[in-house]
């Protein structure tokens, strides 16, 4: 999560979705008492210790709206990122893998099993996008929401809405997998649709019915 005073906007850091290279572009423009909060790279917290102590940046509306003063809630211009469902999924558990040797080849069956359990699903790089980003009456609070598969158009509308000069997106700390539609069967492709399916109605991504279908998405 980035709150910069100096250009009055909040970035909310949705998982697996370039988070790290939007950062390393803005970085540059912010001022001495903007506020951050990540913990992959470098620790960095927010100013407000009930959000300090989440310990990563992946804060969500609900955490961050109650300790904001409602001047800088209003006023300020909110943005995130989303991702396909599908491939973000993928994403995730990749990275989630990233120093386990025993996943490459496994990769299907620990999608298929990590679902199943309640702990790996409330965790912040694995939950819906929806929770990051709605109020509790399940409405998204952002001013805008740009779509992870055509970031360098967003990214560049969001240098102009906050009155930074644009500048090309790096990439960052991305996971290496093959096309996610090869590790989709169709119960993997049932139990992931299930899961994100306020994902797919709130952000506009359409659920596939069968694995061939994913290829024309």
């Amino acid at each position: 999560m980035i709150v910069s005073h100096t250009h009055r906007f909040i970035f909310f850091a949705q998982p697996r979705t370039a988070t790290h290279a939007i950062r390393a572009a803005l970085q540059p423009h912010l001022g001495a008492d903007d506020w951050q909060q990540q913990a992959l790279t470098r620790t960095l917290r927010l100013p407000i210790p009930e959000l300090a102590r989440i310990g990563h940046g992946h804060i969500s509306l609900q955490q961050v709206q109650t300790w904001l003063p409602s001047e800088i809630w209003r006023e300020y211009f909110k943005f995130s990122v989303v991702r396909n469902p599908y491939e973000r999924y993928v994403s995730a558990c990749t990275f989630l893998n990233r120093r386990n040797p025993g996943y490459a080849g496994k990769e299907r069956a620990f999608m298929k099993t990590a679902l199943t359990r309640q702990r790996f699903r409330e965790r912040a790089l694995v939950q819906p996008q929806v929770a990051l980003l709605a109020n509790s009456a399940g409405t998204v609070g952002m001013d805008f929401v740009g779509r992870y598969e055509r970031l360098q158009q967003f990214f560049d509308q969001v240098c102009e809405r906050i009155g930074i000069p644009p500048s090309r997106l790096t990439r960052r700390n991305a996971s290496h997998h093959d096309d996610y539609r090869r590790y989709y069967d169709e119960a993997l492709l049932e139990q992931v649709s299930a899961f994100y399916r306020a994902d797919f109605e709130q952000f506009d991504y359409p659920i596939a019915e069968t694995p061939e279908a994913l290829a024309c998405l």
